[in-house]
């Protein structure tokens, strides 16, 4: 009787931690998901909470932590306002990749993507601006979402 009392203790337990798991690896805020997946229901997922969708192959290797990369980008909020682009491809952003530059989305994204790539990117606010946010344009606890194509990477 004890045995069958513990076993039916744990299935209900399993069954209520099951949601508050579920929330714990989810790292966008509950209304922007449901804009997100309807959205872009087709997009893939990260390990770190990333959604993407590849909308043209790169070529070659991926970038790595050290290279010079070059991005032209059209950043915007999930209402679709933009608050930041560079799209002139011989102008394009360029920084060194994995060294804190830019928010922890772009060196993890980049880093699974090839030269000449193009991605819908969509960031949960913890691996963009977070709490803080960049007033005015971004405010606190934005959900982002970038186009944008890896144009050069450079190996040094």
């Amino acid at each position: 009787m004890v045995s069958a009392l513990c076993r039916t203790s744990l299935l209900l337990l399993v069954l209520l931690a099951a949601p508050a798991l579920r929330a714990q690896r989810e790292k966008l805020p509950s209304d922007d998901l449901e804009i997100v997946e309807k959205t872009w229901p087709n997009a893939k997922k990260t390990n770190t909470g990333i959604r993407y969708i590849v909308e043209r192959e790169g070529q070659g290797d991926v970038a790595q932590p050290g290279d010079m990369v070059s991005v032209v980008y059209v950043g915007t909020l999930l209402d679709g306002r933009i608050f930041d682009k560079i799209s002139n491809p011989s102008r394009p952003f360029t920084f060194r990749l994995g060294r804190d530059v830019v928010i922890q989305a772009w060196d993890d994204i980049l880093e699974r993507m090839k030269k000449g790539e193009r991605r819908l990117v969509i960031v949960p606010p913890e691996m963009g601006y977070g709490t803080r946010g960049m007033p005015p344009r971004i405010p606190r606890d934005a959900t982002l979402v970038f186009e944008m194509e890896l144009v050069e990477i450079k190996r040094e």
